[in-house]
């Protein structure tokens, strides 16, 4: 397995969040993580970043990187599309872009990933220029898929891509982000409250509930679960 989870904690101040969270994502493959409002879903990808302090096992690659700065942790190949985005509004598109790939220095390959991004997310492309902050929501996904991307990951985590985007948009969204995973091979962990948008992404995922793992399966299998298509799939 690429990355390891067992009985994984975390907490802020006080209040305990994680309580017991469990899974794995192969090397090459895309795991999806559902749940309410408060499940601790933002939060497990917060504690295998290091923003947060967690306890429990975590691994990557067969080696524990519980306690690890998030610095340290990126440099080991981990990207982290954080919910709300987080494009530098100041830069324009390709300097967020080129701030993705601060770490590399393969700048032959740094051009050409650029490029595959540019192709890959045209609207980009149309808006190289402008700042972030000038862009639509849409776009600012898409930059922010495109920038971690720039750092050649070995895992990409992504926390609530379809938030606040328009069905349609979400769908393109999505659609690139399918399409960026089966052409570079890149393994995923997708946070999403879209539960159909994510199983058009992911072979399994995991249900959490106030902190606790309690499900995971192939998502085939969960679809045919009436509690989760209720809760998650809308029927």
């Amino acid at each position: 397995m690429l990355l390891e989870l067992e009985g994984v904690t975390a907490a802020y101040g006080r209040v305990q969040v994680l309580d017991g969270v469990s899974l794995a994502v192969p090397e090459g493959g895309a795991v999806g993580v559902l749940g309410a409002n408060g499940a601790g879903k933002t939060t497990t990808l917060r504690a295998i970043t290091g923003v947060v302090r967690a306890g429990g096992t975590i691994r990557f690659d067969g080696r524990s990187i519980l306690g690890m700065r998030p610095d340290q942790v990126a440099a080991l190949g981990i990207a982290h599309v954080p919910e709300g985005r987080g494009t530098l509004g100041d830069l324009d598109v390709r300097e967020n872009l080129r701030v993705g790939a601060y770490l590399r220095k393969d700048r032959a390959r740094i051009r050409e990933d650029m490029d595959y991004c540019l192709e890959l997310f045209p609207q980009l492309r149309d808006r190289i220029r402008s700042n972030a902050s000038a862009l639509s929501g849409g776009e600012q996904q898409m930059l922010a898929v495109a920038r971690a991307f720039m750092a050649k990951p070995r895992l990409l985590l992504l926390d609530e891509a379809s938030l606040g985007l328009a069905p349609g948009t979400a769908k393109t969204v999505y659609g690139a982000i399918r399409r960026l995973r089966e052409e570079s091979g890149i393994s995923m962990l997708v946070v999403e409250q879209n539960a159909n948008l994510a199983f058009s992404l992911v072979e399994e995922a995991v249900v959490l509930e106030t902190g606790r793992s309690v499900l995971s399966g192939p998502t085939e299998e969960l679809r045919t679960m009436d509690d989760i298509r209720r809760a998650y799939l809308g029927g």
